[in-house]
């Protein structure tokens, strides 16, 4: 991925909160970067489609290096709702000479149903 973009969706469970992070691992910048998902992703205890919200659409453009997390949900709503464990998305995006670049990324969110994790008491965050 050498002097090119190369963007990813990455799941961050931290403190018992999961996150979408839309990430440019490359070393160039994307332009006009948008997310797809297979199906509707509900959060913030089911008062948002997360998966529509405005950063998926296009995001104009995403430094190298750089990353734009999102609140998901806390692991105990999101999996107590009954939501999706297995989501694709496909990641859409184009280098500083108009090439597009797109690629599908599957995640299973299964594996953090289970990891333990101690919640911040008030005032720590």
């Amino acid at each position: 991925m050498r002097g090119m973009p190369h963007v990813i969706l990455d799941v961050v469970f931290e403190d018992g909160l999961l996150y979408f992070a839309v990430r440019n691992i490359g070393t160039r910048p994307a332009l006009s970067v948008s997310v797809a998902f297979d199906q509707p992703i509900i959060g913030l205890d089911g008062a948002r489609d997360v998966s529509a919200l405005p950063l998926f659409q296009r995001l104009a453009f995403l430094a190298p290096g750089r990353e734009i997390r999102t609140l998901l949900d806390t692991s105990a709503s999101y999996f107590g709702r009954g939501q999706p464990e297995r989501i694709a998305a496909r990641i859409s995006y184009r280098d500083a000479r108009g090439r597009r670049r797109s690629a599908v990324i599957r995640h299973d969110l299964s594996i953090y149903r289970s990891l333990a994790y101690t919640p911040a008491r008030e005032g720590e965050r």
